[in-house]
């Protein structure tokens, strides 16, 4: 009895074939490597002490070395249950949860027409390279070489172009004794309106050839040349052979390519695929034009435990990240699960290792952020907290989110890591309380107010420190005029008392959409005296980002580095005052380690990248003194309660 093919696709796309082997036997842990796919162990068809047996999960199948054995999941189960074809096929969709299609005549008719349109889709395929070589792809060749795309990679992703005349594929078809009927059930040919007329689907376009699992031909992408078509991309419609909620573009290329080191990156459309895969990204998919499926995120975690959704900053984006979270929370299992890549609003992938070189896309890339912070910037969007009915309101949200992730251990994990996101905001968020009085069993202590400003006082060497990385954020911005929109938000949010530098950083952010060399013009007629003394500034210059013949890169580090140190000094002396209100409750016990976790915070934050400063030793005696003063306080309160 046959099967469709396309039950088998999915069948093979679901199954980890090292899970089924490894029910029979044990692997061998010195020489596989689990993070690669890549299993070994002592044959099981053959008697043998040495682990020559090799199972490739990335692929899908498995190879003795030895005595030369080798198959997928199903050969495997057939071979070591002693099995037929169908019974084999019966015992995997059981594993996978999957019904077996009825085996019939249709079931079979099916499986030839599968086979009967794929040959027919390989056959316009070899129409579309042609013409892109012909006098007809000149305005083909044109824009593919305005995209800097090369010859050799045109040919290994097959690109083709459709002319724009009516019927000239099905034509070329029709000489090959293909009739209309065929091409048009396999999506390459529809008919007008009336029903009188036929005409070729893809016209004047540029055409990106999608593959299935095996790497044949199923469909096509195309991408309009026309700046007015109606539709920059089209696809072609689904039929027996093309399911497009169950395919992924460049699947086979990246599942080939994928490596220990490499991310799986999820991009949104053919161009971004290649241009990743040309700069050396060559494990890149992107779904045909629609939001994620269910489909197509378990073909991604067939491959890696953690794919990165490479998605533009804008609102569209971000949209389009969030269904990306709703589709996988409830289908997470331990170790699978998304990163989210955000790129910078307006360019994508392409733009991206053209102006700023692919090790701008590897930085963006390397630092993607885990599913829990996209889903805490949703859950506090538009959030007001300020009284126990909103916070009240605002955890039971938290709950009802990590309600739709079904696996109870990863459930509990996420909850633990929203409540630790509420409590860190509620704390940094800050709220007046009365000032407190401790009394000592020897004397009584001046208030914890007094207590600060003594500490205030040992710390004047911080000013120093900030106004340093002030002036060092600040030279790094004029000598890089290109990152300031993107550094913008963190550029608002700096505490800032020289009213020169919040007039500088005023004209910077109202003036954010120009170029920036206009806003360098603009700040240089007014400050010229101020900026001089910023850049010749002894710490300033040397910090590395001002360093002659830098790289961006380097700017951007520094930037990251500078706005993330006055952000966590800023929290820690709000922690610090949450702390000791909290006195007023009497003991806590958790008073120590906030405490400690602050100092540790401050110590982090005043480590700079200019070694010059050396207040900090100072800093941290003064910090520890000072945290010692209120452990005593609250030992004795617990003890003279």
């Amino acid at each position: 009895m046959s099967l469709p093919t396309g039950f088998l696709d999915e069948l093979r796309a679901r199954t980890s074939i090292a899970q089924v082997v490894g029910k029979k036997i044990s692997w061998d842990q010195k020489k596989t490597n689990i993070n690669r796919g890549d299993y070994w162990a002592p044959c099981p068809f053959h008697q043998e002490k040495t682990a020559s047996f090799h199972v490739d999960d990335k692929k899908g199948f498995y190879y003795c070395f030895g005595c030369q054995a080798k198959g997928d999941a199903l050969g495997f189960i057939r071979e070591t249950e002693n099995v037929n074809f169908m019974e084999a096929v019966e015992i995997l969709a059981r594993e996978c949860g999957m019904a077996v299609p009825a085996q019939d005549p249709k079931a079979i008719e099916i499986s030839k027409k599968r086979d009967s349109l794929s040959e027919i889709v390989e056959e316009a395929n070899i129409f579309y390279k042609n013409q892109l070589n012909s006098e007809h792809g000149r305005i083909a060749q044109s824009y593919l070489s305005k995209r800097q795309l090369k010859k050799e990679w045109q040919i290994k992703f097959e690109i083709g172009f459709a002319p724009n005349n009516a019927n000239q594929l099905e034509k070329y078809l029709l000489a090959k004794n293909i009739s209309t009927e065929k091409m048009i059930e396999a999506g390459l040919v529809a008919k007008s309106d009336d029903g009188k007329k036929t005409y070729d689907r893809f016209r004047n376009r540029i055409i990106f050839p999608i593959k299935d699992i095996r790497g044949k031909t199923i469909a096509f992408g195309g991408r309009a040349l026309d700046p007015n078509a109606p539709a920059k991309y089209i696809n072609s419609p689904e039929s027996s052979l093309f399911d497009k909620g169950r395919t992924l573009y460049n699947f086979k290329n990246a599942r080939d390519n994928l490596k220990k080191n490499n991310h799986l990156i999820v991009a949104e459309g053919y161009m971004d695929v290649i241009a990743l895969t040309v700069a050396g990204f060559n494990a890149s998919v992107a779904p045909l034009g629609t939001a994620i499926t269910e489909n197509q995120l378990r073909l991604l975690w067939r491959l890696t435990d953690e794919p990165v959704i490479a998605l533009d900053g804008d609102k569209a984006g971000i949209s389009a990240a969030m269904r990306a979270i709703d589709l996988a929370l409830p289908l997470l299992t331990i170790g699978k699960s998304l990163r989210f890549a955000v790129l910078p609003q307006g360019q994508d992938p392409d733009d991206i290792i053209k102006s700023d070189g692919k090790e701008r896309m590897d930085e963006i890339i390397q630092n993607a952020v885990p599913m829990i912070d996209l889903l805490w910037q949703r859950a506090l969007e538009g959030r007001n907290l300020d009284s126990p009915d909103r916070r009240a309101a605002f955890d039971a949200s938290l709950k009802n989110i990590t309600k739709k992730i079904l696996e109870p251990t990863i459930r509990n994990h996420y909850f633990a890591a929203l409540k630790t996101k509420r409590s860190n905001l509620l704390r940094s968020t800050g709220v007046t309380k009365s000032t407190l009085v401790i009394k000592n069993k020897k004397s009584t202590f001046a208030t914890i107010g007094a207590k600060t400003s003594t500490l205030a006082a040992k710390f004047s060497d911080e000013k120093t420190v900030k106004s340093v990385r002030d002036m060092v954020i600040f030279a790094t911005l004029f000598t890089h005029p290109e990152l300031m929109k993107e550094f913008s938000y963190h550029l608002e949010r700096m505490e800032l008392k020289n009213k020169n530098y919040i007039e500088l950083r005023n004209i910077i952010l109202q003036n954010i959409d120009n170029k920036p060399n206009q806003i360098i013009e603009m700040l240089n007629t007014k400050f010229p005296k101020l900026i001089k003394d910023i850049l010749n500034n002894p710490y300033v210059r040397i910090s590395p980002a001002l360093q002659k013949n830098n790289q961006k890169v380097v700017a951007i580090k520094t930037l990251k580095e500078e706005f993330s140190k006055l952000e966590t000094s800023e929290g820690m002396k709000k922690e610090i005052q949450d702390a000791i209100e909290d006195l007023n409750s009497v003991a806590s016990e958790s008073l120590t380690w906030r405490l400690s976790q602050a100092t540790d915070a401050r110590s982090k934050a005043q480590r700079s990248t200019l070694e010059e400063v050396e207040e900090i030793g100072e800093n941290k005696d003064a910090m520890t003194e000072f945290l010692q003063n209120l452990i005593d306080n609250e030992a004795w309160v617990k003890k003279n309660k």
